[in-house]
């Protein structure tokens, strides 16, 4: 399976978080970062903000977005 297919996909990113009473708006003003700043790491890599994401959601960013860390093998 390529590494693509293992990244959450959006809709279970967004289910964790309203599961946890959240959501990217919330989480965004709670972090005092623009929503929208939240969403851009759905689909581009991040670091700042997939760190909040996946710590409200409780586990690591490595486990939601795993493509984007992997290491390259040459």
């Amino acid at each position: 399976m390529d590494a693509l297919d293992r990244d959450w996909h959006v809709a279970d990113i967004k289910a964790a978080l309203a599961k946890c009473g959240t959501n990217y708006e919330k989480l965004a003003k709670e972090n005092g970062i623009a929503g929208s700043t939240l969403r851009n790491a759905l689909r581009f890599k991040y670091p700042k903000a997939e760190r909040i994401i996946a710590d409200k959601i409780g586990v690591s960013p490595e486990e939601i977005w795993p493509s984007r860390y992997l290491q390259k093998s040459a």
